[in-house]
């Protein structure tokens, strides 16, 4: 059988608030404290590849992201209870990211 996360890739530019992008690294961290370590594509795939097609659901997600105010993750990002991970290569920097449009 062959599965879907070795199957051929594609490269995709994500930008998105710096604190969601913090957040990403926080559930990267959540998923190795709990046993299964995993790189941040392979955390985004495996949302990807688990989210609800309906129309409805995604409209209710999308308003609700839409709503959250600025501080929304910011205590939610902050998680000293969970292990560090580091990225390969060198370290991102704020100069690094790209402004949002």
């Amino acid at each position: 059988m062959e599965l879907l996360c070795r199957q051929p890739r594609r490269n995709a530019l994500i930008t998105w608030p710096e604190e969601v992008d913090r957040r990403l690294d926080v559930l990267v961290r959540a998923a190795t404290a709990g046993g299964t370590p995993a790189s941040r594509s392979q955390l985004l795939a495996a949302l990807v590849a688990a989210a609800d097609t309906d129309p409805s659901v995604l409209a209710e997600l999308l308003r609700d992201y839409r709503r959250l105010p600025a501080d929304a993750l910011t205590t939610g990002n902050d998680r000293d209870d969970l292990p560090t991970i580091r990225n390969p290569g060198p370290p991102r920097t704020k100069d690094q990211r790209t402004p949002a449009p």
